[in-house]
């Protein structure tokens, strides 16, 4: 990993840090309005008027800054799969503030889950593509992400508690995802100007996406407990970024032989790590009033 590299792995950690501290503290706010009197839009309302979660929303900012600074100088492929290190901060915060504690298979999960995705960034060396991508790439991707997300809030609408949460977390974490791919071609028009900045598609449809991120992101904090959304989110968001790198940008991993094999290994550690949060979260969520 060249100099380069590093910075910006070093970047994509401190954002993960900044994130995880505004999880915990936004997730304590919107779980404190009752789901009967606020909703959506009102739900926003209702938490713009809490100095706690705008404390919150100002670590989100500074998380995004340097995930912004991050994606500048590094691929998708490297930069998201270390912002998964949300989940050894913010989950431990969920639960001292909510009076739980996390069974020790559980950090040893989240241990794993994280482990992984570092060596994959590493053995697979990842290559950056390009920044931007013309409407054509991005056509079947809208498509497909745009029926999950679809999926995801039919769900929710007849859900309620725990798999509420998960399902808005879900599309959050699609909402994310998208804009993170974005946001590397948003960086790249600042090199030519604000008034290319602001007549930029991707300037729009990141606004869009990061909005609608945190209006999902909000309402699942609100759902369930921070360990039923949580996971979703985090991990979602870096899986979804990492196929929009390869399918439409461009980016590619540079492993061969051996390699490819313990990138398959890697992968199913992954999955297996993520079930295994995603049942610890629902337990836990489970025991806790709504």
């Amino acid at each position: 990993m060249g100099a380069v590299d590093g910075l910006a792995a070093v970047l994509a950690l401190l954002a993960a840090v900044l994130f995880a501290v505004a999880s915990a503290v936004q997730q304590r706010t919107a779980a404190d309005v009752p789901q009967a009197q606020a909703r959506g839009g009102r739900l926003l309302l209702a938490l713009a008027r809490s100095p706690r979660w705008w404390a919150g929303t100002l670590c989100d900012t500074a998380g995004f800054a340097a995930q912004a600074a991050a994606l500048g100088l590094g691929s998708l492929l490297l930069v998201q799969p270390l912002l998964v290190t949300t989940l050894l901060v913010a989950l431990p915060l969920g639960a001292r503030w909510g009076g739980r504690r996390l069974r020790r298979s559980d950090w040893v999960w989240a241990a794993l889950l994280v482990l992984a995705l570092a060596v994959f960034a590493l053995v697979g060396e990842p290559t950056a593509g390009v920044d931007r991508a013309g409407w054509r790439p991005w056509l079947p991707a809208w498509v497909l992400l745009g029926l999950l997300v679809g999926g995801c809030l039919a769900g929710a609408v007849a859900r309620r508690g725990t798999a509420r949460a998960v399902l808005l977390a879900v599309a959050a974490g699609v909402a994310y995802g998208v804009g993170a791919a974005l946001t590397k071609g948003v960086v790249s028009l600042l090199d030519d100007g604000l008034l290319a900045l602001l007549t930029g598609w991707e300037t729009w449809l990141l606004a869009l996406a990061m909005g609608g991120g945190t209006l999902l992101q909000q309402s699942a904090y609100q759902a369930g407990a921070l360990e039923a959304s949580l996971p979703a989110v985090t991990v979602g968001e870096p899986v979804v970024a990492v196929a929009l790198g390869i399918a439409v940008l461009g980016e590619r991993l540079q492993a061969d032989g051996v390699e490819w094999a313990l990138v398959g290994v890697l992968v199913l550690v992954m999955v297996a790590a993520t079930v295994a949060l995603a049942r610890a979260s629902a337990r836990d969520a489970a025991l806790i009033p709504t």
